[in-house]
């Protein structure tokens, strides 16, 4: 049996750097749902997108979700979810926060229910969009198992993960 992954980066894409781009060249399989304005993100274009590439991918599928596109993640699972092998969620911001990008439309308020399928969130302690108590709230209200990968910025390419080897351990648990 194959799982399918979509990598579903946040605001402004992930650069040829992110650890989200190393995975996906890395792993051909991988597939990266590609929205269509990065610099200009509105939530309902975004979690239209991701309904069509869950539909197309099917039930055995992980998400990899990055920044804003958790919270797309979220808002599509409140309102048109799929069945789903499980999620990633790294840093997703507070949308509250000052931090915010003022382009991102539609994002809040977040939903607070529980996910209907297997979830992990993974948070930096040092994260400028998003404080330690804003994520593990999330991840409590979400039931999503709960990562704290110490001070790693915004979890991007300025965090200098490289291929993030510990994130991708946690992507094979949602797999296996």
């Amino acid at each position: 049996m194959t799982v399918n992954v979509l990598i579903l980066p946040g605001f402004e894409d992930s650069g040829p750097r992110h650890w989200q781009t190393r995975w996906e060249k890395a792993n051909p399989s991988f597939r990266r749902v590609v929205q269509t304005d990065w610099e200009l993100p509105l939530c309902g274009e975004w979690v239209i997108t991701l309904d069509a590439a869950v539909t197309e991918a099917g039930p055995d599928t992980v998400l990899v979700a990055h920044d804003i596109a958790c919270l797309a993640v979220v808002k599509w699972a409140a309102v048109t979810p799929k069945p789903l092998r499980g999620v990633l969620l790294v840093a997703p911001p507070d949308p509250m926060s000052p931090e915010f990008p003022m382009e991102a439309a539609g994002f809040r308020p977040l939903p607070r229910e529980k996910l209907p399928f297997v979830s992990t969130l993974v948070a930096s302690s040092d994260d400028i969009f998003a404080s330690s108590a804003f994520s593990k709230r999330c991840a409590k209200q979400w039931g999503s198992k709960f990562v704290d990968i110490g001070p790693a910025g915004h979890v991007d390419t300025e965090s200098r993960l490289g291929d993030w080897p510990a994130g991708f351990a946690l992507l094979q648990e949602l797999i296996a």
